[in-house]
């Protein structure tokens, strides 16, 4: 099921952005029109504003936001608009943004420069695994550094299991877990976000499926098929790892592999058959 619109057309701002210092200055007026995705159902049903997005409340939010901040760029204004009003409203699952700027100053005559925009949240689910020193620690501090970041939020987490190693089997027992992650983040930005967590937690990348004080994997990103040299969306040995499959199916057993068209728990099965 798609989600339901919510639209503000062309909401006029006073602002101060621009790359030239009168533009900061003097200021000018901007448009700005805003597509908030949500479910609307039950606001639906009931009548009731607070089932709902106040579109009046955003209004003014927009306004102030975009008065009360300086940008040189219009990408930059619409960036961190449509992730603070994602922040803001809980019940803002995606928005579309444009922001219009009628007397762009180019010397030529043109009615209008604008930008475009969609952002929204996306489920990622991440797999974790710690071989080295207190791993129980290490795990939990990943979740930790995870939900502390305000444009990521974990939702589930795993039990953790333990698991001989993977690979290189000359090494001690993993303790493997996974959870399922909300995120602003694009792929490739929660790849490095990831990176950081491993690097703050001593991990060191000497040995490929060496030792390591902590792994962390992203297994699926919403449905997304994704591969780079650096990424593979969905992992690509996922659907071979029990130490994955194992937690993954305690938190999302009927999420479905966008390519195999399995879900978690019909692979684990046919893992251990």
């Amino acid at each position: 099921m798609g989600l339901d619109e919510i639209r503000i057309e062309d909401l006029e701002v006073f602002a101060n952005h621009g790359v030239f210092p009168e533009e900061n200055v003097l200021g000018q007026k901007f448009m700005v029109t805003a597509v908030l995705y949500t479910d609307t159902r039950k606001a639906g049903k009931t009548d009731d504003l607070t089932a709902s997005i106040h579109y009046g409340e955003v209004s003014v939010f927009i306004e102030r936001y975009l008065r009360e901040h300086t940008f040189q760029l219009l990408e930059r204004a619409a960036e961190s608009l449509a992730e603070e009003m994602l922040l803001s409203y809980p019940l803002l699952r995606k928005v579309r943004l444009t922001i219009k700027k009628p007397w762009a100053p180019v010397k030529l005559p043109l009615k209008t420069v604008s930008v475009t925009i969609e952002r929204g949240w996306h489920t990622a689910y991440i797999a974790l695994g710690s071989n080295m020193g207190d791993r129980r620690a290490y795990l939990e501090q990943a979740v930790s550094a995870l939900d502390d970041r305000a444009d990521s939020r974990v939702e589930k987490v795993s039990g953790f299991i333990e698991t001989p190693p993977y690979g290189v089997t000359d090494q001690a027992d993993f303790l493997n877990g996974c959870l399922k992650l909300k995120t602003l983040l694009y792929p490739g930005e929660l790849l490095e976000e990831l990176g950081r967590i491993e690097k703050d937690a001593g991990r060191e990348r000497i040995i490929h499926w060496g030792p390591r004080t902590l792994d962390l994997d992203i297994i699926f990103y919403d449905d997304l098929v994704w591969e780079e040299d650096e990424l593979c969306i969905p992992h690509v040995e996922m659907h071979k790892r029990k130490f994955v499959l194992e937690p993954l199916s305690e938190i999302a057993p009927y999420k479905r592999h966008p390519v195999y068209g399995k879900t978690v728990k019909e692979m684990l099965a046919e893992l251990a058959e």
